[in-house]
């Protein structure tokens, strides 16, 4: 072994494996003699060396003891309740350390510290050194390995002799190695992945191992790749943080270092989610060197599963292939198996793409907490599987995401999201500008909010980048969870107290707790404090040469924004400042007012900044009519989102015909590097006449989608009776180009069978749908007019109805009138009217399913709805359609309180879809 002090990374200590078996009998001699030793007993070992770790660890063991290799103690703040809790859960152990460590331990925690510099002076000579006692082994107790105890008391994980053996053999069956190269290890022996993945594996190979503390490594990548070179290293560990690290600090200038990683086999990353886009461009970097293409090999691994259990040998291309951004895990090692289970339904197998519960077993699990029986119970399944806590799912080739942790969940006005999502989202977005970060739950007045603390590259950071830093933030949280964050950089004194684990890890619950507790206040108040000023600066400097129009823009914004005004300038887009469908009227009737104009809502949307909408209307636009000019031309398609990698995702309109329904849905879809277009019936602006049948219609949107995507493969989805459409449109872009060409179908809560629906479908009913979408009456109300003599009513008599019914000032907000409103309404009529007699008929090749609660007039419940409706689509489907259920109702399941949650299983079944 070559073990590396800290802050020597060039003359390392030698111990033969021999030297190390002849000090650790000895050692353990003396480890008997001490007063309370009890053999099959923990004995804390709390060293801040790799070579006491592995020494003591081994004298405890040939002592037969049980070694507990301790973490680094954190902060004084909680590190006397910290020692205490360690103390009680050991039973007031035996702890060794060396004298310059006592002076952290204080007093009062119960434990018999023993320093090494004392046990090294007892006098042996006199014990027969071939009196030893007979080793333990097979399911006996080898190790303990402590949990990091972040809300409570700590657990310590049961990890056997023959399970440590399994799993030895497991991992060096997943990959051939070259011949006696070395393993390198430069994280603490207190983590399962370098205490049996690096350390006990290479004694079991017998091949040499490199250990480096994480101090010199983390400081200084290029130390890292020095010593993988020096050394010829074969396998090493390095988690997704690191790689990011690695990728950032090494320069292209650089390629003309001499290193060798031919020997590298095998770089295995875990513990945090992996970066795809981090993937590829350090295995770009380590292949310059010579390493294989595949090199960094992704994995899923427990303290209970001896580490890494699960690996993807096809790192990053599998993942490239199918488009996505965090690195699947790969399949099962020799001696353990996986499943994912529905949550809700027992024991009952997810189908392959179908998020549950992951659960494990085989000879690499453990078998039990020490000292807890409660958690151990909990922790198995009853058919003896070890629920993992994490949710995830197989794809089709048996590989393995997770999706994230069950209980790391934020709840924000009652909603849930994963906080693993929203890191790797952030992570996607700000890796390149900051050094490291985390995200966290916090209180915020009735709710939680996302917390992002982060530490920049440059103490002194400028204007520039803390403004956009804040607004990429801002923007990612907005999309992932519809709710800004609260955002600050850390000082250099406060990035000593991130909770960090041994892997680097930054605890969030941990975060969590030193944040409400007011260690970052002051971080937190001078940050604030400084972006205040930024904004108010910013927008003063770029408002004062604002012409006219972009004065109107912005101040129709600060009327209908709810926030800070101070957030709104010339170049601030709608929908970065969260506008509803029902928002973007509002803003189009202001401007309409104002300018004595009328500008389409789609010329909004496509110009979403008072800089680009006051362009696109010209600078003379207060003397002219623009209406007309602004939309001659029927265009189906509105463009949400032009940019990204993706197959774009075509969104077809509902029944009322328009897609102002999409906004808050489509911002989220554009976080995913995915281009989003929605298709918009005929017939809203004078001179464009109605669509007269679903045919025609359908060959007007596929004309327009090949406009802009000649080529598929090709995604859509249809709102209600948007699936119809999209169902048609699917069938003939598969007749002609062929079966599959559209990767992706979704319907969103609409069955096959339509036309008994549609005949419900009069022209008063529509008025009261569209009425209840424009928020002038609430679903409660909507159905009391309903249920009255409305539907008898003439159709002018239904329109003076809504109208004195309606409050006049919404209306006019709205620039809602009889004749608008009628137009409106017609086109709202006449789509479902094409469908009263419509019969689905021949088969698309996929399909996906999100259902919410139907409308009561379809179905009396979510249970009837999938039942004896929505699953009949199984006939119209060459494999099986997929089914996801969904929150809120028919009208609410894309709105402003469910469009997070929707995001987040709609982008989970694209990604299934590879699309």
């Amino acid at each position: 072994m070559k073990l590396y002090p800290l802050g020597n990374h060039t003359d390392p200590m030698v111990i033969s494996y021999k030297d190390l078996y002849t000090q650790a009998q000895s050692n353990s001699i003396k480890i008997r003699r001490i007063s309370g030793f009890e053999e099959h007993r923990p004995i804390l070992l709390y060293f801040d060396t790799h070579e006491n770790n592995i020494i003591w660890f081994w004298s405890v063991l040939l002592a037969n003891g049980i070694p507990v290799i301790s973490a680094p103690f954190g902060n004084a703040d909680n590190r006397h309740d910290h020692i205490v809790k360690l103390s009680m859960l050991l039973e007031h152990p035996i702890c060794i350390t060396t004298d310059d460590l006592l002076s952290l331990f204080g007093t009062g925690h119960g434990m018999d510290l023993q320093t090494v510099d004392s046990l090294l002076k007892l006098d042996i000579s006199s014990e027969n050194p071939m009196c030893v006692p007979r080793y333990n082994s097979g399911s006996a107790t080898a190790t303990l390995m402590l949990t990091s105890g972040s809300t409570g008391m700590p657990k310590a994980v049961r990890l056997s002799h023959k399970q440590i053996l399994a799993a030895v053999a497991g991992k060096a069956s997943v990959r051939q190695l070259p011949r006696k190269r070395p393993f390198f290890n430069w994280i603490g022996l207190d983590h399962v992945a370098s205490l049996v993945e690096i350390h006990i594996q290479s004694l079991w190979l017998g091949v040499d191992q490199i250990h480096a503390h994480a101090a010199d490594v983390v400081s200084s990548p290029k130390t890292f790749l020095s010593l993988l070179h020096r050394h010829r290293v074969s396998q090493t560990f390095a988690p997704n943080f690191f790689l990011a690290k690695l990728v950032t600090t090494m320069q292209p200038e650089e390629s003309d270092e001499d290193w060798d990683f031919s020997n590298l086999a095998w770089l295995a990353s875990g513990g945090e989610d992996n970066d795809v886009d981090t993937c590829v461009a350090a295995s770009a970097l380590l292949q310059r060197y010579g390493a294989p293409r595949n090199v960094i090999t992704a994995g899923f691994g427990m303290t209970e599963t001896c580490a890494g259990a699960i690996f993807n040998l096809n790192c990053p291309d599998y993942d490239v292939k199918l488009g996505r951004s965090v690195a699947s895990l790969g399949m099962c090692m020799n001696g353990i198996e996986m499943r994912v289970t529905v949550p809700g339904r027992g024991l009952q197998l997810a189908s392959p793409n179908e998020a549950g519960n992951l659960e494990v077993r085989g000879n690499v699990v453990f078998d039990g907490y020490y000292r807890n029986p409660k958690a151990t119970a909990e922790a198995f399944t009853s058919d003896g599987w070890f629920r993992t806590g994490d949710q995830a799912m197989i794809d089709n080739q048996g590989y393995l995401s997770l999706i994230g942790r069950v209980k790391d969940i934020i709840n924000i006005n009652g909603a849930k999201f994963a906080m693993s999502n929203v890191q790797t989202a952030l992570a996607q977005a700000l890796n390149h500008r900051i050094t490291r970060f985390v995200t966290f739950p916090s209180r915020a007045a009735h709710t939680e909010q996302v917390t992002v603390a982060y530490i920049p590259r440059d103490w002194q950071m400028s204007d520039e980048e803390i403004m956009k830093i804040e607004e990429v933030a801002s923007e990612v949280c907005q999309l992932q969870v519809g709710a800004s964050p609260l955002v600050f950089a850390l000082r250099e004194e406060s990035a000593e107290l991130l909770p960090t684990s041994t892997l680097g890890k930054i605890s969030r619950a941990k975060m969590r707790i030193l944040y409400e507790s007011g260690v970052f206040s002051k971080d937190v108040e001078l940050h604030l404090k400084r972006v205040k000023e930024l904004k108010q600066g910013r927008h003063k400097a770029v408002n004062r040469d604002m012409n006219d129009t972009e004065a109107l823009f912005v101040s129709a914004l600060v009327e209908i924004y709810a926030g800070d005004p101070a957030d709104i300038g010339v170049n601030t887009s709608i929908f970065e400042l969260g506008f509803s469908s029902i928002d973007v009227i509002r803003l189009k009737n202001r401007i309409d007012g104002e300018l004595g104009i009328k500008v389409p809502v789609t010329t909004l949307m496509r110009h979403p900044t008072p800089a680009a909408i006051a362009n696109a209307l010209g600078s003379d636009c207060h003397s002219r009519t623009m209406g007309d000019a602004l939309s001659a031309t029927y265009d189906p398609v509105v463009v949400f989102h032009a940019g990204g990698s993706k197959t774009p995702l075509w969104l077809v309109h509902p029944g009322i015909g328009e897609v102002l329904v999409f906004v808050g849905l489509a911002q989220h879809i554009a976080s995913d590097d995915r281009p989003v277009y929605a298709l918009r019936a005929r017939g809203f602006e004078p001179g464009h006449a109605r669509f007269k049948s679903i045919e025609e219609a359908v060959d007007t949107y596929i004309a327009a989608i090949r406009q802009r995507q000649p080529q598929g493969p090709y995604a859509l989805a249809g709102y209600s009776y948007g699936t119809m459409l999209a169902f048609e449109i699917t069938k003939k872009l598969e007749a002609a180009d062929g079966a599959g060409i559209v990767q992706f179908f979704g319907s969103f809560n609409l069955p096959p069978h339509i036309k008994t629906r549609m005949r419900q479908l009069h022209w008063n009913a529509c008025l009261l749908h569209l009425i209840y979408f424009l928020g002038l009456t609430t679903e409660a109300e909507a159905e009391r007019i309903g249920e009255s003599d409305f539907e008898k009513m003439s159709r002018d008599q239904a329109l003076t109805y809504i109208l004195e019914l309606s409050d006049p000032d919404r209306m006019a907000e709205l620039g809602l009138h009889r004749y608008s409103l009628t137009r409106w309404t017609n086109v709202a009529y006449d789509l479902p009217h094409m469908a009263t007699n419509y019969e689905p008929e021949g088969k698309v090749e996929a399909m996906d399913v999100f259902y919410a609660t139907p409308l009561k007039a379809a179905a009396p419940n979510r249970e009837v709805w999938l039942k004896d409706h929505l699953i009949k689509w199984r006939d119209f489907c060459n494999t099986k359609p997929r089914f996801h259920e969904v929150d809120g109702a028919h009208y609410t399941m894309i709105g402003p309180d469910h469009v997070a949650t929707f995001w987040a299983i709609l982008r989970s079944a694209l990604d299934a879809r590879g699309v």
